[in-house]
Formats: C-alpha cells, structure tokens, sequence
C-alpha cells in the first residue's frame, strides 16, 4: 500500500491525520459505516480501500476516507465534506441501508457519482432524478428475497413469520420479501421489528413462537442479527430459520455460535468460493479478492462485505479509461463522463458476479451472484445454486 496515496479520518467527528498527496489526479471520497452497529461490515470495506490500485490508466488515484459511525446524520455531513471540500470525482459508501439513503440527496445535489455498499433496492430504485447518480455493488433485497422463497418451498414451509430491523434495511426486506411470498401462496403469519442497538427481543418472539411458523426470516445484518436467533433457540423454536446475506461474515458466526447451527442464507458467491466448481464464472474473481485480502491482514479474514469494497473498486478501474476520454478528473464534465461510463459496464467480472448495468439497472447482478448457503459446524456450507 503506497500510504502517500491515502488519507484516513476515523471517527469522522475527529479530526483527521492526513498525508494528502499534490499529485493526486483523481480524488474518490469513501465513508464507511467502521464504528457503531455496522462495525462488523465496515471495518471489511475499509481495509479493502488498502488494497486498491493507486494508478489507473495513469492517473494517480487518491481515497478519502471518512466514518460515519453507522448514523445517518454524520453519513450526509461526510458526504457533504466530500463534494464542498475535497471535491471528489466520486463517492463511495456507505456501508448500511440507512447511511447509504441518506448519501443521495447530496450525490444528485453536487451531480457526482455514488457507488453504495449496502443492499437494499430502494437506494438505486425507482431510476428516477435522484438515483440518476447512484449505483450499488451488494445483492438487492428482492434478489435474495426470491432465493429464500424458493428455498422454503423446496424445503416444504408452508407459513413463514419475519423479524427485522426496525429501519430502512428491514422495511425493504419486508416489503420486498412480503410481496413476493404472497405471489407464491406463502403464509406470512407475524411482522416483528427490532432495533440494531436492542439487547432483548423476547416480546416479538413470543409473539412469533405463538402463531408456530414453518419458518422464521430474520432480516438483520451484522452481529446484532444473531440477537433474535439465540433468542428463538433459547425460547424452544424447533422450525427452520433463515438469515439474509447481511450476515455473511465471521464475526456473526463467533456471536451467534452454536445458536445458528443449520441455519439457512443467501449469499454471494465469494462466501463459498473455494466450494464453487471450477466452472462458475465468478470463482475466479471472488478467489481473486480472496487471496489480495488474507495476504494483508490474515488466513481467515476475509468477508463477503470487503468484496463490496472491492467491487466498487473495480467499477471504477473499468469505467476510467473511459471517462477519461470526454474530460479531466475535478470537473463537472469528468463527473458525468464517469457516471455514464460506469452504467455501461458490461461482463465485468466481480467478487460477487457479473455485473451489466444499464439505465434502468444501476446494480447489474443476475442469478450468478447468489447461491444459498447453510451453518454447518460454524462455518458456511455451500447448499445450491439458487433460482
């Protein structure tokens, strides 16, 4: 890692240690969620801006890097920051749903190009003015909602009750999950919501252990998602739980345990790389990811959230040459050039899939970005390609 290249304010309320290069030609304003309830991701995607190149199509590349402690508040004063100040070519974040909502306002206001991290479909959907700027790496919601509900049916659930957070990542998986459940004459028998900071949800799964589901989805992400898991097992529930993507790290496996033992998720397939048959499209890249993370920071410690990072990374990488044929980096024409060149991308082979973009579609992932995994023994186990 070339550290010239990079500056680094963490937390963004404090004040920041910078070795700001003059050279820098193209300046990408990162904020991340690396401190607060989304820790657990966050801290993934921000030792992956580690690993990105500093030159593209000889340009040098600098990564401002902000926290905004999982609040959406601080996420638009970064965002702010970025654009008025630094004058970044793009933006890059954040790391949750609600941090990410509340970055597009300023994306559209300053018209620069924004690449969230998060998963929900509200942030790039509908295609409307706002959104014109904005892009996405992770999975969406309705993606992995039609993965697990066809799961649930091969696996012959019949009823389902749903537990999420109390925020815009669980309204989006309820809204998106509910619909389509209903589309396959799946019984959605309870709606609870938590929030990320609780320590106890015995009420609501009292509430879901009454009505007695086939199932339970849980649409939480990070570690405080194992709170209503251990809770259930704790409490007796028998049926089958199934977690979303949001989950796929090692820090919720450490947390939740022997709790979430055969517990059912969606996932990229970078979770399971090394499992995936030679044949996948996207084995290649995601081991690619793989082996650039654990070569810095340690056999093992690798995530599914880093990936997002680094796909962001390499949208960036694709789309440059590009946009450097319209304009220059720190002018308005560059901003736009960038964005038009990034809702081209075409066959770009990332950690979690290939990714076509198009007007219409500002995340471009297909079914071979996800496959369905189970906790087996404390670790992930890859169940099937899922369709």
């Amino acid at each position: 890692m070339n550290s010239r290249l990079v500056r680094v304010l963490l937390p963004a309320t404090l004040s920041l240690f910078l070795l700001a290069p003059a050279t820098a030609q193209i300046k990408v304003g990162v904020n991340v969620s690396a401190t607060g309830a989304g820790a657990s991701l966050g801290i993934a995607e921000k030792n992956t801006f580690a690993l990105l190149p500093r030159e593209i199509a000889g340009k040098k590349v600098e990564y401002i890097i902000l926290d905004d402690a999982s609040d959406s508040t601080t996420a638009v004063k970064n965002a702010r920051k970025l654009v008025s100040e630094e004058k970044v070519d793009l933006l890059i974040g954040s790391t949750i749903t609600p941090t990410s909502l509340a970055m597009i306002d300023v994306a559209a206001e300053s018209e620069t190009p924004m690449i969230s991290m998060a998963a929900a479909v509200s942030i790039i959907a509908p295609a409307d003015a706002k959104r014109f700027w904005v892009f996405k790496t992770p999975q969406n919601d309705t993606h992995m909602s039609t993965a697990i509900i066809s799961h649930m049916l091969d696996a012959g659930v019949r009823t389902v009750a749903f537990i999420g957070f109390n925020d815009a990542y669980g309204e989006g998986w309820y809204r998106e999950f509910s619909r389509l459940a209903e589309s396959r004459k799946l019984k959605l028998l309870a709606n609870e919501r938590f929030a990320r900071p609780d320590t106890s949800v015995t009420g609501q799964v009292l509430k879901i252990m009454a009505v007695n589901p086939d199932a339970v989805l849980i649409a939480g992400a990070g570690t405080p998602a194992a709170l209503p898991q251990k809770t259930l097992k704790e409490r007796g529930y028998r049926g089958k739980i199934y977690q979303t993507h949001g989950v796929a790290n090692n820090d919720f496996l450490r947390v939740c345990g022997k709790d979430c033992e055969g517990t059912w998720l969606p996932a990229g397939p970078m979770l399971v790389a090394a499992q995936l048959p030679n044949d996948n499209p996207v084995k290649k890249s995601a081991l690619k990811y793989i082996a650039a993370y654990e070569k810095v920071y340690g056999v093992g410690s690798v995530s599914t959230f880093g990936g997002h990072a680094w796909d962001a990374g390499l949208l960036l990488e694709n789309a440059l040459p590009t946009a450097l044929k319209k304009a220059q980096p720190g002018s308005k024409e560059f901003r736009a050039a960038l964005r038009t060149a990034i809702e081209n991308t075409s066959n770009l082979a990332t950690s979690h899939g290939i990714v076509n973009m198009n007007s219409t579609d500002h995340l471009g992932l297909d079914q071979r970005s996800r496959v369905m995994v189970q906790i087996v023994g404390g670790s992930w186990k890859l169940g099937s390609s899922a369709n």
